[in-house]
């Protein structure tokens, strides 16, 4: 009965009554539910007046399948890093809602480092030596480093291994798969530099205090923002509006804390500004010509 008044309120509203869809890239997709559900569960009830009836949490097994979900308009609302969401915005022309603090943090920047002894004192000296990031889909380590080192009019080229040798004139990048890999590889004396998060470059457990007295940071890059929420471009405007002004209110809502702290360590969200839409375009020329000269 209830149910039956709510699409009968919807049909008289102009709005159409359905589930709001998140979508997330995940490669565990049972923890990625639990952090997604309960804020899912708390936004639905809030977006009544605009027709959602329920939700839904929709995995994609990388950003192609993503990209799929919303070309068809299988995914209304998604939550993801910087670069990766404007490697979606790109694709399947998604469109970003709001930015996402997460712990605190909304935005940070990439720290390049290298041995004291390796002789790498800037970007300049990686020409014809090794830099290991962490993988494709990484906004800190990855888009962000290799659009510095583009940007310098160094050639990039992907190397199998740590120890493979690549080209006199160009710099040879491995992915480490995480921060803590880098770290040691360079600390190794496996690749001659590295690439990573400022947050991850303070964290103990990525950069252990035991490397640091071998290690220099040789280049930092400006800030950019760290995550955001991106809804697909054809989601209709009320739908849309209603979520952005959910979100924007849950940091001071008591009831959604536990909802947002599930939601990957999410502190608030927050509108963007010009200071954050100067980021999002530097991130927007970085994937597109990441993609473009390397991949």
């Amino acid at each position: 009965m209830a149910l039956t008044c709510l699409v009968a309120f919807a049909a008289a509203t102009g709005a159409q009554a359905r589930e709001l869809v998140l979508g997330r890239v995940s490669d565990d997709p049972r923890q990625h539910y639990e952090q997604l559900r309960p804020l899912l569960d708390y936004v639905v009830p809030r977006m009544r007046d605009v027709g959602i009836t329920g939700g839904r949490i929709l995995m994609a097994r990388d950003a192609a399948q993503m990209a799929s979900y919303l070309r068809r308009g299988r995914v209304d609302w998604f939550t993801e890093t910087a670069a990766s969401a404007m490697l979606l915005e790109r694709k399947a022309g998604a469109r970003p809602l709001l930015l996402t603090e997460r712990n605190g943090v909304s935005r940070y920047h990439t720290v390049f480092f290298a041995r004291t002894d390796s002789g790498v004192s800037g970007l300049d000296d990686l020409r014809g030596r090794s830099i290991a990031l962490q993988s494709r889909a990484s906004t800190s380590a990855y888009f962000v480093p290799v659009m510095e080192l583009l940007e310098r009019g160094l050639p990039m080229e992907m190397l199998p291994t740590p120890t493979e040798d690549g080209t006199p004139d160009s710099v040879g990048f491995v992915l480490a798969r995480s921060e803590s890999n880098i770290a040691i590889w360079v600390h190794k004396g496996l690749v001659d530099a590295g690439a990573m998060s400022s947050l991850d470059w303070e964290r103990p457990t990525t950069m252990s205090p035991s490397f640091r007295p071998d290690l220099r940071i040789i280049h930092e890059t400006g800030e950019y923002p760290r995550a955001l929420e991106m809804v697909r471009g054809d989601l209709e405007p009320a739908v849309a509006a209603r979520l952005r002004e959910v979100l924007l209110q849950a940091a001071d809502d008591p009831a959604a804390r536990e909802a947002l702290a599930h939601f990957f360590g999410t502190t608030r969200f927050i509108a963007l500004d010009p200071r954050n839409e100067a980021g999002l375009d530097y991130l927007r020329r970085a994937v597109a010509r990441v993609v473009e000269e390397v991949e």
